[in-house]
């Protein structure tokens, strides 16, 4: 495991630096090209790890609108295994320090990615309204919405935040499933242990009809089938 851990840590930076350099000049072209970069960069460090990843339920993506995912989040590699695995142009939600990373920052910003300022719930509600108007615009958003990945791969308590732009956005609200990432690595931890990520896209739940006064039940009910079906796949 050692080993492994080295080689990656030797690799995975000038490879995602290649990335970037590469992918930035063509965002002026049209951010979906620095996407596709993002995914090839994706594939390149699973490799590098070890780490294979099989997706279930791609049936349930829709294909005729924009939507709003929200997934569990274990590990640093859920970020991998989604852009890897998920066969859409799509936008993150992340939070506003990881844009002031340089060139890592940039890349974020020539994506089209949407900030969120924790530290202040005016500036947050902002970045919800805008996530909302970029999906109905046509450009899908992934949120995690336990805000932080969990640090023994149980599910941490939700945030409203993806719900909110689901509602508001009208759009449909799929979850997903990602389980296998935290024995990848944990974290806290720069070790790297080769494995196996399991990706469980589930159906889309409709917010047409729903309103901010939805938030409660349709985080509750979103956690508990993630929650579910996490349990049987442990069993």
């Amino acid at each position: 495991m050692l080993l492994r851990t080295l080689f990656f840590h030797c690799c995975v930076y000038p490879w995602t630096i290649l990335v970037i350099l590469c992918g930035v000049p063509l965002s002026f072209i049209s951010p979906d090209y620095l996407h596709n970069c993002a995914r090839i960069w994706a594939k390149g460090c699973l490799f590098l790890a070890g780490t294979r990843v099989t997706v279930e339920g791609t049936e349930h993506i829709p294909t005729q609108t924009s939507a709003v995912y929200v997934a569990n989040h274990q590990s640093h590699f859920d970020i991998l295994a989604m852009y890897a695995c998920l066969p859409i142009q799509f936008r993150w939600m992340a939070k506003q320090e990881l844009f002031n990373i340089p060139l890592f920052g940039l890349t974020m910003r020539r994506s089209g990615y949407i900030p969120i300022d924790r530290s202040n719930s005016r500036k947050s509600l902002q970045s919800m309204i805008a996530a909302a108007r970029r999906v109905n615009t046509g450009t899908s958003v992934v949120i995690f919405p336990e805000g932080t990945r969990s640090t023994d791969g149980r599910l941490l308590p939700f945030k409203q935040g993806g719900f909110l732009i689901a509602t508001k956005a009208k759009a449909p609200l799929v979850h997903v499933v990602i389980n296998g990432s935290a024995r990848i690595l944990r974290r806290g931890s720069k070790r790297i242990y080769p494995g196996h990520i399991r990706i469980t896209v589930q159906p889309a739940i409709h917010t047409t009809e729903s309103s901010s006064k939805d938030l409660d039940s349709l985080s509750t009910q979103v956690k508990n089938a993630i929650a579910t079906h996490l349990s049987e796949v442990a069993a």
